[in-house]
């Protein structure tokens, strides 16, 4: 069975074994792929880097309006194509110069790029999840989609098990990893199944703090520890209520995704995807 820890609220944890990762600090993050493709398998494959293309994958009937889905696939970017010039014949002395044709620079105007979302974007695609429940055999949409990325292939190389695992794994992290790709986020948002490397990644790319900030993913660890080896679950942060409670929104509670209030004492930290104001 792959690594895919997040302890349901009244359900199975599997406790993953110390493990010693190393990190990749290229400027991008995984993101799955629908094209499967060969993991390295070393502990880097624990984490793509900052800016790497995340892709779609889920139908557009499963976003929040006024989102859509981005990405595309595999990660795979096209080669630039090569500019060909051709031969320059040198301008006749006894030719007068002729006039050079004016350029329109408004005939082929450079595309925009695709402006981050907001984290009430976030938030409102993952509360339109809210009521998704696993099935009978205790799958559910975002297990299925996880497995169709090559993230998994990266993440079965680092932890072991097999890709049908995934699909009777806990979810939670599934589930915030899957909100990360449809908003086109998944370079901030990251993509795991295993919640104690997702939170690492946070840290090891300086977007880690105690403030519950909304959007930002809340790691927990249900004795009160601080310590990142001890998370135990993952969500969403909806807001703050006050200084001791957050309103979250999670998979896997319950056997579905829930929205919770939940008390600070057992949360160990937060992490900060970097969203439009």
């Amino acid at each position: 069975m792959p690594r895919a820890h997040c302890k349901k609220t009244h359900g199975r944890h599997r406790k993953p074994n110390p493990l010693s990762l190393t990190w990749r600090t290229t400027g991008g993050v995984i993101v799955g792929a629908a094209v499967l493709g060969t993991a390295a398998a070393t502990a880097q494959a624990s984490v793509l880097p900052f800016g790497s293309t995340p892709v779609r994958s889920a139908a557009a009937a499963d976003l929040a309006p006024g989102l859509t889905a981005h990405g595309g696939p595999s990660g795979r970017r096209a080669e630039d194509e090569r500019k060909t010039t051709g031969s320059k014949a040198p301008a006749k002395k006894d030719q007068p110069e002729q006039p050079k044709a004016e350029t329109s620079e408004k005939a082929a105007p450079k595309t925009a790029a695709k402006s981050r979302p907001t984290a009430a974007q976030a938030i409102e695609l993952a509360r339109s999840q809210v009521g998704v429940e696993e099935d009978g055999g205790g799958e559910t949409k975002f297990q299925d989609w996880y497995m169709a990325t090559s993230r998994a292939r990266e993440t079965l190389a680092r932890d072991g098990g097999s890709l049908s695992g995934y699909g009777d794994a806990n979810w939670c992290d599934m589930f915030v990893s899957w909100v990360g790709e449809q908003i086109g986020f998944s370079d901030q948002v990251g993509s795991d199944a295993w919640t104690v490397a997702h939170a690492r990644w946070f840290q090891e790319h300086g977007r880690w703090g105690n403030e519950p900030r909304p959007g930002a993913i809340v790691f927990f660890s249900w004795g009160g520890s601080e310590s990142v080896d001890d998370i135990e679950h993952v969500g969403m942060v909806v807001k703050k209520i006050d200084d001791g409670t957050i309103e979250t929104v999670e998979g896997n509670t319950d056997n579905a995704v829930r929205m919770k209030e939940r008390s600070t004492d057992v949360v160990v930290g937060y992490g900060y995807p970097d969203y439009r104001s």
